[in-house]
């Protein structure tokens, strides 16, 4: 691929070699990665839905589309007017069991004074006990019955499932939910990209290969193995990636294969007429041959440019 990113334009993984000598440079074929350019969507590790966890009416709704959350955070409030209703009752409940374990408490206090002055029996005693374990038993059965209420009542609050940003809202303050359904989608665990490569590429991609975008590099960290429709899909894990858009679209050069190429220093290349022209070593002294410029490489000894036609392995190239 002629056009594209300076840090792709033909990575080269052989060595070239090296000058003879002063001002030559031979010619030897060079390993060249093959890149495809190809549009990334920019996805989140994963999408938690916010839900309700009781059904009711929200009332209360305290984030939109693209703010950011934290775990925990409420961000909604739902409200059942039954669940008030039955609060109610649990105290009103609470308050007859303690006055019934209050009167049989007073009953049992009497009735054992009485024993002791022999006016009653100790049968009429123990039931009197009896009677004050059951109303205690009541009382707490009260006090249990309204500590679930209230639990259910705090679950209203709806709480978000994770640090990140809200991407949808579905639910409106006044909108009546079921349990279960969600108030909002937040996208969660960092973004990256996601690409859909032809297939023909698939045999070629290799885990942590480097990927070029126009800011910054990334690298392949997933390739699924399953093919959809054509296309095998690429995971790329891009440092400081921004979740600001999901969804969004990023141009950027895969590396997909390898191939043998022939490339010169830049200042061997010398423009005249509108013709690129290259001096070599002749058998009967220095030559000029006109050549075909590629694209720009990079290469451990530095910048060199990809020659298509005009020059042969094993030329040695005269350098200005």
């Amino acid at each position: 691929m002629a056009a594209g990113f300076g840090i792709w334009a033909g990575m080269v993984l052989a060595v070239l070699a090296g000058p003879l000598a002063a001002g030559e440079y031979t010619v030897q074929p060079v390993q060249v990665t093959e890149t495809k350019a190809v549009y990334g969507r920019i996805e989140s590790r994963f999408v938690a839905p916010a839900r309700g966890r009781i059904g009711g009416t929200l009332t209360e709704l305290t984030v939109s589309e693209g703010s950011m959350v934290t775990a925990g955070q409420v961000i909604g409030r739902i409200v059942d007017p039954k669940l008030e209703s039955q609060l109610l009752a649990a105290e009103a409940q609470i308050s007859a069991a303690k006055s019934q374990l209050a009167n049989a408490e007073s009953e049992l206090a009497r009735y054992e004074e009485l024993l002791t002055r022999g006016a009653t029996t100790v049968q009429k005693v123990d039931q009197t006990r009896t009677t004050v374990e059951v109303a205690r038993d009541g009382v707490t059965q009260a006090e249990a019955a309204q500590a679930v209420t209230a639990r259910q009542i705090s679950e209203g609050d709806v709480l978000a499932p994770a640090d990140g940003r809200v991407l949808t809202v579905p639910a409106r303050i006044g909108a009546v939910l079921m349990p279960g359904e969600p108030v909002a989608t937040v996208a969660a665990g960092g973004a990256f990209l996601r690409l859909a490569l032809p297939e023909r590429h698939a045999e070629d991609l290799t885990m942590g290969a480097p990927v070029a975008l126009q800011q910054g590099t990334g690298q392949i960290e997933k390739i699924y193995p399953q093919i959809e429709e054509g296309r095998v899909i690429v995971d790329v894990a891009v440092a400081g990636l921004s979740d600001a858009f999901m969804g969004k679209r990023v141009l950027v050069e895969v590396p997909v294969g390898t191939r043998q190429a022939l490339a010169v220093p830049p200042e061997a290349i010398e423009t005249r007429a509108g013709l690129d022209l290259v001096r070599i070593q002749g058998a009967d002294g220095p030559v000029e041959v006109v050549v075909l410029p590629g694209a720009a490489l990079t290469t451990a000894e530095g910048a060199r440019v990809e020659i298509l036609t005009g020059l042969r392995a094993g030329d040695v190239v005269l350098l200005p």
